[in-house]
């Protein structure tokens, strides 16, 4: 593949991810069926809404609490959410080091306000340099008002960075983000395994 620039999936690529983690903390906290609540509330649109900054973080919670026993806390509430985001891999810190010597890196994440704050601390414990250190620039759905796999919120990054989709590579491990990508003309490769990295970079 030529590119002339490189945006990369957040969880799952760059920092790893547990959702099982989020799963057996709501049902420490006596959510016990989970699984069903959140492919039920996922109906809603509860939380592609998090995820595009339609609602806020209380919100968010406030929607969640009526799902679990009378005085769970809102901070349980996040602690649990917050359980799927794990660490961040040096050797992921070193490729992008590489990376941004070479070319524009750009990260584009569906995220929300509590997972990012996370996200930065894990990210502090791997390096002393910021996130913003080792992009140009960072994309976060919940600011950007729109989330993968939607085609728009591809073109819409291009379209700032003044971008050629056709000569920029998009990095995701889910399936229908790199289809999205695709729809929205820009080269793409399906992450199933984060080693993957070094060999597609080397």
């Amino acid at each position: 593949m030529k590119y002339d620039a490189v945006i990369f999936d957040l969880g799952g690529v760059l920092i790893n991810l547990d959702y099982s983690c989020t799963t057996k903390a709501f049902e420490a906290l006596g959510m016990n069926d989970f699984s069903s609540k959140y492919s039920q509330l996922s109906q809603t649109d509860l939380f592609s809404d998090f995820e595009t900054g339609k609602i806020s973080a209380q919100q968010f919670i406030n929607s969640l609490l009526p799902h679990l026993p009378e005085g769970t806390s809102a901070n349980s509430v996040v602690q649990a959410w917050n359980k799927m985001i794990l660490d961040v891999p040096r050797k992921r810190i070193e490729l992008l080091l590489r990376l941004k010597e070479k070319l524009p890196v750009f990260l584009l994440s569906n995220t929300n306000e509590l997972h990012v704050p996370v996200v930065r601390r894990e990210w502090a414990k791997t390096t002393s340099h910021p996130m913003e250190y080792f992009f140009n620039r960072i994309y976060f759905s919940h600011e950007l008002k729109m989330r993968k796999p939607h085609p728009e919120i591809f073109s819409e990054v291009c379209a700032r960075e003044s971008l050629v989709p056709e000569n920029t590579l998009f990095i995701d491990d889910t399936i229908i983000h790199v289809e999205g990508a695709q729809q929205a003309g820009l080269q793409t490769h399906h992450l199933k395994h984060a080693d993957e990295l070094d060999q597609l970079f080397s």
